[in-house]
């Protein structure tokens, strides 16, 4: 194992977790900023009222991205599995 193999395999370990972790970030922010601008125009400063909108918003972006995100974790193990031996050796 060389040093450029290691990195290019945790390079491609960070960009499966980016990809995986991308869409609820995402939707977490869009839905804390909306929440934001309300509380700014209405002067209502409730935590609770930026806690459930972005819980339930990162929820239904799982639901969602669920499918498409099995698929990347799937294909990033199968390939891990099927390059076993050259890990190995």
């Amino acid at each position: 194992m060389t040093p450029e193999f290691i990195t290019g395999y945790f390079l491609e370990a960070i960009k499966t977790a980016i990809l995986l972790s991308g869409p609820m970030l995402m939707v977490g922010l869009v839905v804390g900023i909306l929440v934001s601008i309300f509380q700014a125009a209405t002067q209502i400063n409730e935590m609770t009222m930026v806690f459930v909108p972005k819980m339930l918003g990162v929820a239904l972006a799982l639901l969602v991205f669920f499918p498409w995100m099995l698929r990347v974790i799937t294909d990033f193990a199968t390939k891990n599995i099927m390059n076993i031996s050259m890990y190995i050796h």
